[in-house]
C-alpha cells in the first residue's frame, strides 16, 4: 500500500494540524483577554482554520471560593439570549447537570469553573480550562466545549460545559472574562491555537 500524499519517505510534509496563534499571560490585573482575527492571511488570521483551541491558566478577584469563567464571541453582547450552555459538574462527593441562557450579560457564555481570590481559600491557586470552538467559519450556529478544572484548598470541582452561540457569522473574536469577579488575576495566561484541515488524497 502506497504512503498517503502527505507522508513522503516516512516524512510528514503538511505541517502541524495545530497553530500556535498567540498568548497571553497578564503582569496586572486585568478585566478581560480579547483575541482578534488578523484578516491577514497570517498565522493569526482565524479563516484559514477549522476550529480554535484555547487553553486557559486562569484565576479571578472574586471575594470567593471560585467564579465563572466566561466568552462574548465576535463582540456579540446582545441582551437578548444569544448563547445556551449546558454543564456537567462533580466535585468529588456528587454530581449535577443544568442548563443556562444568556445574551452579552456578565455570564456571556459560560466555559468553566475557575478559582477566585479568597484570601483563606484559594490565594494563588489557578484553574486550568481547555476550551474549543468548532467549525469557527462555517455558516452554521457554532458550537463550544469548556473542560475545567478548579482547586480551591479543601474544595473544588471538575466541569464540562457544551454552550451554543445562536449566530451564523464566522468567529472574528474570543474575549474571556470572569463572570462575578471584575478582573482576571495578574499570572492568568491564555493560549489561542488553530486546527487546520487535513488535506489528504
Amino acid at each position: 500500500m502506497a504512503d498517503p500524499a502527505y507522508i513522503v519517505d516516512g516524512v510528514l510534509t503538511d505541517g502541524e494540524a495545530w497553530v500556535g496563534i498567540a498568548t497571553t499571560t497578564l503582569a496586572s490585573d486585568t478585566a478581560s483577554i480579547t483575541f482578534t482575527s488578523t484578516d491577514d492571511g497570517q498565522v493569526g488570521d482565524f479563516s484559514q482554520y477549522m476550529d480554535l483551541v484555547a487553553i486557559s491558566y486562569v484565576r479571578s478577584d472574586r471575594v470567593a471560593d471560585s467564579d465563572w469563567y466566561s466568552v462574548l464571541i465576535s463582540g456579540d453582547t446582545a441582551a437578548s439570549a444569544q448563547y445556551v450552555t449546558q454543564k456537567l459538574r462533580g466535585n468529588g462527593s456528587g454530581a449535577s447537570a443544568a442548563t443556562y441562557t444568556y445574551g452579552g450579560d456578565s455570564n456571556g457564555c459560560i466555559v468553566g469553573v475557575i478559582s477566585a481570590a479568597d484570601a483563606t481559600y484559594s490565594a494563588n491557586i489557578f484553574a486550568s480550562v481547555v476550551t474549543t470552538f468548532f467549525d469557527v467559519n462555517s455558516g452554521k450556529y457554532k458550537t463550544l466545549v469548556g473542560q475545567s478544572a478548579a482547586d480551591w484548598d479543601g474544595g473544588g470541582e471538575v466541569n464540562l460545559w457544551a454552550g451554543t452561540h445562536k449566530k451564523q457569522t464566522p468567529i472574528t473574536s474570543i474575549k474571556f472574562y470572569p463572570s462575578f469577579g471584575t478582573n482576571l488575576k495578574d499570572g492568568s495566561t491564555i493560549s489561542l491555537f488553530g486546527v487546520l484541515p487535513r488535506m489528504v488524497a
